[in-house]
């Protein structure tokens, strides 16, 4: 009777701890680093649909452009949504990190705004206009001010321009080069600013409304979800980028963004 007693107690063990395991393989957890707007917004649309999937997606918040790649390469979080493919490769080359791209999911075409001035012609001579100070988003800036012939680049195809690449500045425009975080609140103090979406929207600006010149919609900018190389075929990644390139995703973003704010690309 004892006998039976410990075997019956070693089967049920067994079967819990075999139930357990079966459990955590069919379960998973990824920790995905975002900017809040509509970054973090679009992961936070689909957890239920990832949990359906036994799949916990967890968001973690972030407002700079550096520390959430960091977080990725040192295998603190599992991936991030924040960036463009241009930016990606150049932080790459730069710290010698080896992120790759997952799936591209929308663009947030850049604009040039203004506190005091309405039309793109009403900016004066000698007109202070801020960029953002990271090499690739600043080249970004620069080709979007040379687009509406404002200046000139000596090249015009370098994605990585600066201001001393300018060839031809007709209203004497000077630079200021600003963390591209903190572009919506020096707009005040400048005469324009060249700003990221995911920064201009939290701040009320509308690229449709608001803009004096806005990035086309062929912009190669396209903000992905990035991972370290050799991660992208993960199944809970995977699951990630299909969850986001979704009707589901796609209507939210017809809805709340009807100006072109944010523009799907899948």
């Amino acid at each position: 009777m004892k006998k039976a007693l410990v075997l019956a107690l070693v089967l049920v063990t067994a079967f819990a701890a075999f139930a357990a395991g079966a459990q955590e393989k069919s379960t998973s957890k990824i920790t995905v680093g975002a900017t809040p707007e509509p970054h973090a917004e679009m992961l936070n649309l689909v957890k239920d649909d990832l949990a359906a999937q036994g799949i916990t997606l967890v968001v973690q918040e972030f407002t700079d452009y550096v520390t959430p790649n960091e977080a990725v390469e040192s295998g603190e979080i599992d991936a991030n949504f924040f960036q463009h493919i241009p930016y990606l490769e150049s932080f790459n080359s730069e710290r010698g990190f080896h992120l790759v791209n997952a799936g591209g999911i929308h663009i947030e075409p850049l604009a040039l705004y203004s506190k005091k001035y309405k039309a793109l012609a009403d900016l004066p001579n000698g007109a202070k206009i801020a960029i953002p100070n990271d090499p690739t988003n600043e080249g970004r800036a620069l080709l979007l001010l040379a687009s509406a012939g404002l200046i000139t680049l000596s090249d015009p195809n370098n994605l990585e321009a600066t201001p001393i690449d300018i060839t031809a500045n007709a209203k004497n425009i000077s630079f200021v080069e600003v963390e591209a975080a903190s572009l919506p609140r020096v707009l005040e103090d400048v005469d324009a600013a060249v700003i990221n979406g995911n920064y201009a929207i939290p701040a009320g600006l509308s690229a449709a409304k608001d803009g004096l010149v806005v990035e086309g919609a062929d912009s190669p900018y396209v903000n992905v979800i990035a991972v370290k190389a050799g991660n992208e075929s993960n199944p809970s990644i995977v699951a990630l980028v299909k969850a986001l390139q979704s009707d589901k995703i796609k209507k939210w973003v017809a809805e709340k963004y009807p100006n072109g704010e944010v523009v799907i690309v899948f």
